[in-house]
């Protein structure tokens, strides 16, 4: 059987991506609503680290000047707007709210505006194709609380999202997980090990190699091993290896159950992306009706509230 969570997981976004109009020109976008049903799912905090400065709707747009968002906290680095003028004092005192009000909601996960001078974790600037100075200076904080990070933009992609909401599972149980022995640690190695592999083969393996030269299982040794695993999970697969590794998975599934249960058939060659990830799902749903594991998916949301 893979993992369940009943539990909602609590999840922070950006506001302007959550269709508040708190960007600089008035404006905001509802990706959250590309999730439909789903939504319901988890519970949102929307947060604007801009507005929480008080620098209002409209505002001068801002960049860091001098460093990035981690040098911005060094006060190696300044926030300075279209008029020229410095406002850093205001964005600490706003990006330091924006982070209280993620913790006091106790999220475990963060929807960022990619190309955000605030909440940009791998580009502050939507300027072309140029990067600016990542991290924004709320990413900085973002990465610094090791949170589940997820770009607003892959709300609107199924195939995307199905590959964060999956990690995002594995992510949450393993994080609150107590393990107690090592054949639990070896178990939890057993289900966890595909989706590893896909994220980065080689180590995979040598996490794998290391449980089985572990000769004392201590806390330290967990936390260890678990922040290995949970630096993989936050990493995104792409198409072409989520489909080779999870038609192996069909393979396995139909030969396991072959006689005993009906026949899911494996996804032709030529098949979009939408369609796969629906195959997929359905594959998921039956693995879990026959109670069953189904390989790159460790961990399943079933709510309690159903």
């Amino acid at each position: 059987m893979p993992y369940i969570l009943t539990e909602k997981i609590k999840i922070g976004i950006s506001a302007c991506n959550f269709g508040a109009r708190v960007r600089w020109n008035i404006r905001g976008w509802d990706k959250f609503s590309a999730l439909d049903r789903e939504r319901n799912s988890f519970i949102w905090t929307p947060v604007c680290p801009e507005v929480l400065s008080g620098l209002g709707v409209p505002r001068a747009t801002i960049k860091l000047v001098g460093g990035n968002g981690d040098e911005f906290w060094e006060s190696k680095a300044k926030v300075k707007n279209k008029k020229g003028e410095i406002v850093t004092e205001q964005i600490k005192k706003g990006t330091l709210a924006a982070l209280e009000n993620v913790k006091r909601a106790e999220c475990e996960a963060f929807v960022f505006m990619e190309g955000s001078p605030t909440c940009g974790i791998y580009r502050t600037t939507l300027k072309n194709k140029r990067l600016g100075k990542p991290p924004g200076t709320f990413g900085s904080l973002l990465l610094k609380e090791e949170l589940f990070l997820i770009p607003a933009q892959d709300l609107q992609s199924p195939v995307k999202w199905w590959d964060w909401r999956r990690r995002l599972h594995a992510f949450i149980w393993l994080k609150r997980k107590e393990i107690k022995s090592k054949k639990e640690l070896y178990e939890i190695w057993h289900n966890y090990k595909f989706i590893c592999q896909e994220a980065d083969l080689e180590i995979a393996r040598k996490i794998g190699e290391e449980i089985a030269q572990i000769d004392q299982l201590t806390n330290k040794v967990i936390q260890n091993w678990k922040k290995k695993v949970l630096m993989l999970l936050r990493q995104p697969s792409t198409f072409p290896r989520i489909k080779s590794i999870l038609q192996k998975h069909f393979a396995h599934y139909n030969k396991h159950f072959n006689g005993k249960t009906e026949k899911i058939s494996l996804p032709p060659d030529k098949i979009s992306k939408t369609n796969f990830i629906n195959q997929i799902k359905k594959m998921e749903k039956k693995a879990f009706i026959e109670k069953y594991d189904f390989g790159g998916v460790p961990v399943i949301f079933r709510s309690t509230e159903r």
